[in-house]
């Protein structure tokens, strides 16, 4: 713990850290309960990481984030629901868990490869460990819809949990007009909206997850009466370890009537995007943009924007509500919170929509973490969100005991000295994010016309690619080159253990 408290100085004399406050007296002894909340397809325009003028209503987050830790610079593995996830579970890159696509057997998670058939997921690792664990609803991949309107379980890892419920909600079948925002049938992969009148979203998945998880909390960590035995609680004093998972923003975009009012449809914001943004890309970079995927009219756009922004306050209630509940039991003051997004989503960024790109907006996510005691600010160090799994063992006291093979580090005592994030999509795309630079390739072979290549310091949105400028070659081949290894070690990563002495 000490040394935790040095680096958070080191950091804070750095710049990496702009923290409020650092108490440590107030830091519970004891292992604390962790609740760990995934939204899903959430960006960072929210109001924890954007201006509040954007007016994206999410005050539950905003007081999440003062309490905590906000990352500014977290980036996923896999800008799609099901490698993200399964990534997030193992502490493993896509490539090396075999996981890079949401195609699963119900039941099976995919990751007991013989090369990894001993390797457990984090929550595994902590109910081996001596904690409770519980999932609620979406934290390995279903489908969404379809799959949670079946209730379906979906790639879930059932050895990770002592309890698990899977939540059935109607979705497209709820009590409402669906409208569709953009092309094509399936409402998993396209825009749709749906207003419900107040009072009609009893049912909605994360109506139905946000109330079994306070059930949860108020059995598990509500104190017993003075006097009383507990006879009912397996593991009686194990402390919390609660995976919920929110299906909102996710597509079809439902809320009730009262969110949607808050972001009238003709004053939805559309990022400026010059004309000629995508003349400098490779073909397979602009295949989600609205001309080659969705074509929205720009009234359609502005009601994606508005329905995706009425969905995340809807989301923000729920979060409420379960930070409502842990004061409640009185157990805030020894739970630690863990929010995050399995992957980014355009909103009309380079003229692009929803996931599978590699740019700032896809890939980057909010994360937050607050513990009881800990630190609090921001953190604009670059993390991974395969970075979680040892954090999380950190954060438990069980660092010593965590898997050796695990990718990430400690975000919260040890300093990634790479500064780097790896991030892969469909399409042989790949994507390294450094301090300054964003390197793109779409391929496994480079120089081809399939780079891309941005300076953050002189273009954060990453409009101008330098890939074929003369001026930038020794940086694109030093990139390239730091890719190439990467990828590499990630690809060859189930051969090396297979190779392994025992």
């Amino acid at each position: 713990m000490r040394l935790f408290f040095i680096l958070a100085f080191l950091m804070l004399a750095a710049g990496r850290w702009h923290a409020h406050e650092v108490t440590p007296e107030g830091l519970v002894a004891g292992p604390p309960n962790i609740v760990m909340i995934i939204a899903d397809d959430l960006n960072t325009r929210i109001a924890p990481y954007v201006d509040s003028t954007l007016v994206v209503h999410t005050p539950n987050l905003d007081r999440l984030a003062e309490s905590g830790v906000r990352f500014t610079r977290a980036y996923a593995q896999y800008p799609v629901c099901g490698p993200s996830r399964a990534s997030i579970m193992s502490g493993l890159y896509p490539e090396s868990n075999g996981v890079t696509g949401n195609a699963f057997d119900t039941g099976n998670h995919r990751l007991a490869t013989p090369e990894l058939a001993d390797h457990p997921t984090m929550a595994r690792f902590l109910k081996d460990n001596g904690y409770y664990t519980a999932r609620v609803s979406k934290i390995f991949h279903v489908g969404v819809p379809g799959g949670i309107e079946r209730g379906e379980t979906g790639s879930d890892d059932p050895d990770s949990w002592d309890f698990a419920v899977d939540i059935m909600a109607p979705e497209t079948m709820s009590p409402g007009r669906l409208e569709r925002l953009s092309r094509g049938q399936h409402y998993g992969s396209n825009f749709a909206r749906m207003i419900l009148e107040d009072g009609q979203e009893s049912t909605q998945a994360d109506v139905l997850a946000a109330d079994q998880a306070i059930s949860i909390l108020e059995t598990r960590l509500r104190p017993l009466p003075s006097g009383a035995t507990n006879r009912t609680r397996v593991k009686p004093d194990a402390p919390l370890f609660l995976a919920l998972g929110f299906v909102r923003p996710h597509v079809p975009l439902i809320a009730p009537a009262r969110h949607f009012d808050r972001y009238p449809e003709d004053k939805a914001p559309l990022p400026a995007v010059p004309d000629s943004d995508l003349e400098d890309v490779p073909e397979q970079a602009a295949r989600m943009s609205n001309a080659n995927r969705f074509g929205m009219t720009l009234e359609q756009q502005r009601q994606a924007v508005a329905a995706y922004h009425a969905s995340v306050s809807f989301m923000d209630e729920q979060v409420g509500r379960v930070l409502d509940a842990l004061e409640r039991v009185g157990a805030a003051d020894n739970t630690v919170i863990i929010f995050l997004s399995d992957h980014g989503f355009n909103l009309g960024e380079h003229s692009s929509w929803q996931k599978l790109s590699l740019w700032e907006e896809s890939v980057r996510v909010p994360l937050i973490i607050s513990q009881p005691g800990g630190l609090r600010g921001a953190s604009d160090e670059i993390v991974e969100l395969i970075d979680l799994y040892p954090t999380v063992a950190g954060l438990a006291g069980l660092e010593k005991s965590a898997p050796g093979i695990l990718q990430g580090t400690d975000m919260l005592s040890d300093s990634d000295e790479s500064g780097e994030a790896y991030t892969i999509t469909s399409a042989e795309g790949g994507s390294l994010r450094t301090e300054r630079w964003r390197y793109n390739r779409w391929g496994e072979s480079a120089g081809l016309g399939n780079e891309e290549l941005y300076d953050h310091a002189n273009d954060p949105g990453e409009f101008t690619n330098l890939a074929n400028d003369p001026a930038h070659r020794a940086t694109l081949v030093e990139l390239r080159t730091r890719f190439n290894e990467v990828r590499s070690n990630a690809q060859g990563f189930r051969s090396a253990l297979s190779k392994a002495p025992d």
